[in-house]
C-alpha cells in the first residue's frame, strides 16, 4: 500500500488536492493504518495519474468525473467519451480563438505607443476606453 505523500510525488499532485478529491469523490476513501494516516493501492495511483492528466488537458471536474464513470464501466460505448473530449475541444479552441484576438489587440497597443509621456500613452488610453480596441475579444470564448 501507499502512502500520500509517495502518490504525491509520483504524480506531482499536491498532498491537499488529493485529499480534495477524496472530498468530492473523484477519488475514492483511502484505508487508514492503525495511526490514521492514508493508504492507497496502486489503482488509486492511476486514477490519480488520470486524473492530473485530465486536469493537464483542461477537463472540468466534472467532465473528469463522467470520464471515471465510463472508465470504471469499460462495457459501455466510448461514444460518450469521445463526446466529452469533442465538447473539451471547443472549449479549447474558443480559448486559443480570444486569446489570438487578444494578442493582436495587445500588439496593436504596444505598436501605438510611441513611448512620450503618460498624458498620450495609447495603451493608456485604450485601457481607459474600450470602444479604442479594434477587436472584440470580450465576446470571444466567453
Amino acid at each position: 500500500m501507499l502512502a500520500i505523500g509517495t502518490l504525491s510525488r509520483r504524480t506531482g499532485t499536491k498532498v491537499q488536492t488529493i485529499r480534495y478529491y477524496e472530498e468530492i469523490g473523484l477519488m475514492n476513501e483511502a484505508g487508514r493504518t492503525a495511526g490514521g494516516q492514508r493508504r492507497y493501492f496502486e489503482k488509486d495511483l492511476d486514477r490519480l495519474a488520470f486524473i492530473r492528466h485530465s486536469r493537464q488537458l483542461g477537463f472540468s471536474l466534472d467532465s473528469i468525473r463522467e470520464l471515471l464513470d465510463l472508465s470504471d464501466n469499460p462495457s459501455q460505448s466510448c461514444a460518450e467519451a469521445d463526446s466529452i473530449a469533442r465538447r473539451q475541444l471547443r472549449q479549447v479552441e474558443q480559448r486559443i480563438k480570444r486569446l489570438q484576438a487578444l494578442k493582436k489587440e495587445l500588439k496593436r497597443m504596444v505598436a501605438e505607443c510611441e513611448g512620450d509621456s503618460v498624458a498620450e500613452c495609447k495603451v493608456l488610453e485604450v485601457l481607459r476606453d474600450h470602444s479604442e480596441c479594434l477587436t472584440e475579444h470580450d465576446e470571444i470564448g466567453a
